[in-house]
């Protein structure tokens, strides 16, 4: 092993020119941390946020990501034997320290699921934060059989992977797009009803004049009001995504709330260190049971276009990142 590592570090906040390929040093193994030769990294949203200086706390430099898959390339965790495929999630990676984008990463034990799979790294790559999150808002959910999901915010990564485990757990599923040219990518990931959110009411009730039983709100900021309005009374709206931003303005629960309709929320640090959860997803990817909906892969050296890519909301899916 060399000595020095190939890094994306973004230096200051700004635009996707500040991320820039630097040599950095190969973190040293400390107590409770173990180094992962990283293989992939997907790409989030958040990551863009922190880059352009939204998120608090985040000094520069750093080395950002929030997930990443890879090999054991050193620890003293007996659970983790030099080797050892394992994927990580979240726990302030590319925020309190440094993250995926970077041929190694130093990162807390609790944070590392070892997993057994055969699939390309490209492909695992997608799978751990956003197929947790979609996992996760869909129990939340308590998504089942014959159930009807509408998923706002549908191609997104978060947004195609809740369609292909809600179409695998048997729920009729409707999402929303905002580009008419990625309807084919919707069908293909299990959506029955794509529904194109081009500013004028959704014409949900053409599909079902009761409402949906559930809404998974990927967009948020902008869209909760209305997807309270659009859910069948009684039933429940789960805001798992922040695509439109963090914060409503002047949200009044009383006046915004129906009667008896439940607000909910699933954050994806819960998905962190859900070692299982995360086993059987990669288990019914290799199956055919879950498609991965990877959308594009770019080499480190292209971080700043993946950035752009990303943030032009070109994806229908997930971008992920090789060192």
């Amino acid at each position: 092993m060399t000595n020095t590592m190939r890094a994306a570090v973004c230096v200051r906040p700004g635009g996707p020119e500040v991320l820039e390929i630097r040599e950095l040093p190969i973190p040293e193994v400390r107590p409770g941390w173990s180094l992962v030769r990283v293989a992939g990294a997907g790409l989030n949203r958040s990551e863009l946020r922190t880059r352009q200086g939204h998120s608090p706390d985040v000094t520069f430099p750093r080395v950002l990501g929030i997930e990443c898959v890879g090999t054991i390339a050193a620890s003293a965790d007996p659970r983790l034997p030099e080797g050892t495929t394992v994927a990580a999630v979240m726990g302030e990676m590319g925020r309190a320290f440094d993250g995926g984008y970077a041929e190694y990463a130093l990162l807390p034990d609790p944070l590392l699921m070892p997993v057994t799979t055969t699939l390309p790294w490209e492909v695992l790559a997608a799978l751990p934060e956003t197929y947790l999150t979609a996992r996760g808002a869909l129990d939340t959910l308590d998504v089942g059989p014959g159930t009807r999901l509408l998923i706002r915010g549908g191609t997104s990564s978060v947004g195609m992977a809740a369609a292909s485990i809600a179409a695998g757990l048997g729920a009729e599923t409707a999402a929303t797009t905002r580009r008419p040219g990625k309807t084919a990518a919707l069908t293909a990931a299990g959506v029955t009803h794509v529904l194109v959110d081009d500013g004028e009411p959704l014409a949900v009730d053409r599909i079902w004049p009761e409402g949906p039983d559930h809404v998974l709100d990927l967009v948020g900021a902008d869209t909760v009001a209305g997807s309270l309005r659009l859910v069948r009374r009684g039933g429940t709206v789960c805001v798992a995504g922040s695509l439109s931003g963090w914060l409503v303005p002047d949200f009044e629960p009383i006046a915004r709330i129906p009667s008896g309709t439940k607000l909910t929320a699933f954050h994806s640090k819960d998905a962190r260190g859900r070692t299982e959860v995360l086993q059987r997803v990669v288990d019914d990817v290799e199956s055919g049971t879950y498609r991965p909906n990877v959308d594009k892969v770019f080499g480190l050296d292209d971080i700043a276009a993946a950035h752009r890519y990303m943030e032009d909301n070109a994806a229908a899916g997930k971008v992920v990142v090789v060192p």
